[in-house]
């Protein structure tokens, strides 16, 4: 039996992760605000470490996988939820279950990323540096008093796939193999919600890749699944996009 943890199941793509993972024949556990197998908030220490042990309880130790999906956009309340929540969210909890997944078979970490990391890349923001030095108070500070959502946004995405890719290279003799998927626009609940933002709708409307149009919860959890499969056993450390070719458009003068 292959117990897999999966983070924002609720809705959007963790609930498609969820599907297909079940389709597959996993026994997934879901972690989420509501709704879920295991309730937890994971904005907060406390709620990381419920999360993190309620996981531990249900699996009797033995973890196989884990998928990263909980996260906030442009429209959560404060700039420094969104830090909390993509960034301390998904680096805590993956800490604090990483004894778990070593003794899990083939485990195996997917964290949901998003192409709009590579905003930071020529000049990451300050409150990034804070993120990868665990500064979560300083971090959340600095992020409201900027009071950009969207650069907390991207700041986050880009700490996270640095710090996962950070984090591979140590974990990767303990059996754990960690990869990274990066999403374009995507049709779910939150993306719905930054579309009818006063301030960001238009852009984000606006912003429409090659292949003409955004991609559905389903086609990042194709993603997901064969990442979390046998079948990717020697990729660890990537960064995959599934962006229709945002990526591309954005950076086709580099690799």
């Amino acid at each position: 039996m292959t117990i897999t943890a999966v983070t924002g199941s609720a809705s959007g793509i963790g609930a498609a992760v969820c599907k297909q993972l079940q389709e597959a024949g996993h026994t997934v556990l879901g972690i989420d605000r509501q709704n879920a197998d295991i309730i937890a908030d994971l904005s907060t220490v406390e709620g990381r470490i419920n999360a993190a042990n309620q996981v531990k309880a249900l699996s009797n130790n033995k973890l196989d996988g884990l998928v990263c999906c909980a996260g906030l956009g442009v429209t959560a309340p404060s700039a420094s939820l969104v830090i909390s929540v993509n960034y301390f969210g998904t680096t805590e909890l993956i800490a604090l279950l990483q004894d778990t997944l070593a003794q899990g078979e083939n485990p195996a970490i997917t964290i949901i990323g998003s192409v709009a990391a590579v905003q930071q890349i020529a000049e990451p923001h300050a409150m990034t540096e804070l993120m990868l030095e665990n500064k979560e108070i300083d971090a959340r500070t600095m992020a409201d008093e900027l009071g950009q959502p969207h650069i907390a946004y991207s700041a986050s995405k880009y700490a996270l796939t640095v710090h996962a890719r950070r984090l591979a290279v140590q974990i990767g003799k303990t059996g754990v193999r960690l990869n990274t998927v990066a999403p374009g626009a995507v049709e779910t609940p939150l993306h719905e919600a930054s579309k009818n933002d006063p301030r960001f709708g238009e852009a984000v409307r606006n912003f429409v890749a090659p292949i003409g149009r955004n991609g559905e919860p389903s086609e990042i959890a194709d993603a997901v699944t064969f990442l979390q499969s046998s079948n990717a056993s020697f990729i660890h450390g990537s960064v995959l996009y599934v962006d229709g070719g945002m990526d591309a458009m954005m950076r086709n003068g580099n690799l």
